[in-house]
């Protein structure tokens, strides 16, 4: 290992062999700079989510507010009797699509308003490439090994 005071820190240190060129193990490192829009956007699926548990729970308070006894049906007039399990169904197949609707509508539109509030930033990528040496003896399982392993 040879260092020279000085700029040191500012050079890499290469430990190759003597017959191998110090480069082959020197990283090469290049750097990329870009603009990039960044921005809040809420999680569609969430908000869905969110309107599915709320059209269930509204299906649920709407079945057993409105709950009719077969006995308060007069058939004469018309009147067809539902059990509360047929009518939670029908509230159901009504109330989740309007709530994933809703929901739906909900995050569209703080969607739009958050495009509104982008702001753009500079990000540096830096890709660091190191060649691989050679391998002069396979690797065996050592004493570091066994250290790691527990």
């Amino acid at each position: 290992m040879s260092t020279t005071p000085g700029d040191a820190s500012d050079r890499p240190v290469s430990d190759a062999p003597t017959g191998q060129p110090a480069e082959s193990s020197v990283p090469i490192e290049r750097a990329t700079s870009h603009e990039v829009p960044v921005r809040r956007v809420p999680k569609y699926q969430t908000f869905l989510l969110i309107g599915v548990i709320v059209g269930l729970v509204a299906a649920m308070i709407l079945t057993f507010a409105f709950q009719r006894s077969p006995d308060e049906i007069d058939p004469s007039t018309g009147d067809v009797y539902f059990s509360p399990v047929q009518v939670f169904g029908f509230l159901l197949l009504i109330s989740i699509p309007v709530g994933v609707a809703i929901f739906g509508l909900l995050a569209w539109i703080l969607d739009v308003r958050a495009r509104k509030k982008t702001h753009t930033v500079r990000v540096d990528k830096v890709n660091v490439r190191v060649s691989e040496p050679d391998a002069e003896a396979p690797h065996t399982a050592g004493s570091s090994d066994k250290e790691d392993n527990l």
